[in-house]
């Protein structure tokens, strides 16, 4: 007889000890492994798409939203509950507005989830938070792998497209007037 998975509330996750895991919630679910030993070369990509989303940022009229990275926090979803760490993303100003401050989590979806494939990442459990991701209502999901020098863009109305370091990705109406050369990103 198979026993089903408790279903787990954000405030679950968040009272869980700090033991060397990394959690994560997908539909209440718990998701769990060992922490990522992060290299130079993660580090790196995901500082690069923070700079220069930074910088399209500001150049964006009042009020913007923010630009989060460093594996921030998001409760995608409530009920049941959907949260995870996400890299690089961008977060629209009322969505960040509407985050309680004694909440350490943003409360929504990012408008962009940029996510650096590390080496012990598996190919089912990115697949699942692409999914949880697009189901929550985030625009554009890039996924990029640093050793092939890609980045894969899924969205919720169009089959996912690949771009490899000779291209440009553009923000299209979800990130407006958005466009970062993959140069910058790989070979910087």
């Amino acid at each position: 007889m198979t026993v089903a998975a408790p279903i787990l509330t954000t405030e679950q996750l968040l009272a869980m000890p700090d033991d060397g895991k990394d959690r994560w919630l997908i539909n209440g679910e718990l998701r769990e492994k060992e922490i990522t030993r992060r290299n130079k070369s993660h580090s790196a990509v995901e500082a690069r798409f923070a700079r220069l989303l930074g910088n399209w940022n500001l150049a964006q009229p009042e009020p913007r939203g923010e630009v989060y990275c460093g594996e921030a926090g998001f409760r995608l979803r409530k009920n049941p509950d959907s949260t995870v760490g996400i890299d690089v993303a961008y977060v629209a100003r009322e969505i960040v507005a509407a985050s309680p401050a004694n909440f350490p989590y943003i409360d929504g979806a990012p408008v962009l989830a940029v996510e650096v494939l590390s080496p012990s990442d598996h190919i089912e459990e990115i697949s699942e938070k692409v999914r949880a991701y697009l189901d929550a209502g985030v625009k554009r999901v890039w996924i990029v792998d640093p050793a092939f020098k890609t980045v894969t863009v899924h969205r919720p109305d169009a089959e996912p497209a690949l771009f490899n370091v000779t291209q440009t990705l553009e923000g299209g109406d979800a990130l407006p007037a958005l466009r970062i050369a993959l140069s910058e990103v790989f070979n910087s």
